[in-house]
Parts: C-alpha cells; structure tokens; sequence
C-alpha cells in the first residue's frame, strides 16, 4: 500500500482469490478509506457472492434485502447463488412504490443524509419473515441501522447482516458475516 496522501494510493484487497487494488479516498480532511466499487466488477461481485453463500449456507433466511446502489449486484448474485429473493430499498420515492416506508441516513461519502424507502410490495413480502442485511461494506453503521428500522416497521426479522468488507473497527461489526476487513487511514492534518 501506498501512503494515503500519495496521488496513487491504494489498499491490496482478496476476496475469494480476486484481487484488487482499492483506491484510497478522502472522506473528511484527516481521514481516507479505501472504496470498494463492484459495480461493473463482475469477477469480483461472483467471487464475493459464492464466499459468502458458502458462509450462510447453514443459515435460515427467506429474502435478501440490500439499499440501493453499489450493492445490488451483490444482493442479484447472492439471490442467484442462494435461490431466494432479493429486495432493494431505494433511494428515491416513486409514485408507483405505494405507501412505503422511509427512514434516513448519513452517507460516509457524501457525508449527506439520504433517505431510504421500502416499497409497499416489497413490504408484504418480507412482512414476517427472516432476511439478511446485505451491503457491499459496512463502515460506520448508518445505512445498517436504516435498513434495521425499516425492517421493524415491516415486521421483519433479521436473521444476518452480511458484507464483502467490514471498515473501521473490526471489534464493532463481529456480528457481520464479512469475507474481509478494510482499515481505515488518518490523514496528518
């Protein structure tokens, strides 16, 4: 790895025998993480799905449920992998979603609150059943404790969390089924 103040740092990152190269971004003027993107990835979204279909293999869940966006080919190959649905709470409110419910959160990279919204449909189908939080990387727990709210107004039950990376403080997400752990990188001021 590279310094995170250098013009081209990057954090090594295996998964399932894939290997990257993770730009490091700043997120505030001391901090930078290293951006996991599997969008367009598909070596990688593969690899990371069969990983972790293997690790919740002997779990009981129904649905997958995932926020939009950099995770939903993630949740779509796990669904594939797994044979169960997958939902995606969006992030942006159509007319045609019915009465959805919404809860907000804070976006470590664009350090703006987003809302997120489960659409009516979906919510009769994971009314009373297991699902599994899934997300690309779980880092300070916003989008987590979103999609948790959202899942107990829906009456759902979560039977899993689980991420292709964990970021920060790796003691914080144990409970996080997480094919690796991604550290973050203070900045000098």
């Amino acid at each position: 790895m590279t310094h995170p103040d250098s013009h081209n740092s990057t954090y090594p990152l295996n998964i399932n025998g894939v290997q990257r190269h993770l730009p490091l971004f700043k997120v505030q003027p001391d901090l930078a993480i290293a951006v996991l993107n599997i969008l367009g990835d598909t070596e990688l979204t593969e690899a990371a799905a069969h990983a972790l279909n293997g690790r919740m293999a002997e779990l009981s869940y129904d649905v997958i449920v995932t926020a939009e966006a950099k995770s939903i080919p993630l949740a779509y190959a796990l669904s594939v992998h797994s044979g169960r649905p997958y939902i995606v709470l969006r992030k942006n409110y159509k007319s045609y979603m019915g009465e959805a419910l919404s809860t907000e959160t804070l976006s470590i990279t664009t350090g703006k609150p987003q809302t997120l919204y489960l659409d009516a449909k979906d919510r009769a189908v994971i009314n009373g059943k297991l699902v599994v939080l899934v997300d690309d990387v779980v880092s300070t727990g916003s989008t987590l404790a979103a999609m948790r709210a959202l899942m107990a107004e829906a009456e759902a039950e979560i039977a899993a969390v689980a991420a292709i990376c964990t970021e920060g403080d790796a003691a914080q997400w144990s409970e996080v089924i997480a094919l690796a752990h991604l550290p973050i990188f203070p900045l000098s001021a």
